[in-house]
């Protein structure tokens, strides 16, 4: 990788997963475009690259969700899971002060901020999430992730 950007948190990412006693491998890989190349890239199918989505459900409440690269947030889920009428997506720059990481880097580990994790129930197995970093990915277990993390696990997609 070359050097070390303002937007690398990888470190930090990192440092949580060894934290949690997460066993890990950790994939370095150049800009992607898609799904399909991302999956390729991390040697992973594109239903194990899992997306870490910062929702926001009031002023001060954030949750993650955790959602399969090819599935999607069914709001109305979600929204029932919360038990609230309305949640939405935070701009960049509100999802930034909540993680400390840019969109598109976003982790459940290493997270400024303590967060609730919600987990689509279809998560399992060797997973692929991102790494705190552009092009910076971590293999994990499912079921260990989402153990350390103490993660709610629904239908949510």
């Amino acid at each position: 990788m070359a050097e070390s950007t303002p937007d690398d948190n990888s470190g930090r990412a990192i440092a949580a997963a060894e934290g949690l006693g997460l066993a890990h491998t950790v994939t370095r890989h150049g800009p992607v475009r898609s799904l399909e190349e991302a999956a390729a890239a991390r040697g992973v199918e594109p239903r194990q690259v899992v997306k870490t989505m910062v929702v926001r459900v009031s002023d001060g409440d954030h949750r993650l969700v955790l959602v399969p690269g090819d599935r999607e947030i069914a709001w109305p889920k979600l929204r029932a899971l919360l038990g609230v009428n309305r949640i939405s997506m935070p701009s960049a720059e509100a999802a930034y002060a909540v993680t400390g990481y840019v969109r598109g880097t976003i982790t459940p580990l290493g997270s400024t901020t303590a967060l609730p994790v919600i987990a689509d129930a279809s998560i399992a197995g060797p997973i692929s999430l991102g790494g705190g970093a552009h092009g910076v990915a971590l293999t994990v277990d499912a079921a260990d992730l989402l153990r350390a993390l103490d993660a709610t696990v629904a239908d949510v997609t």
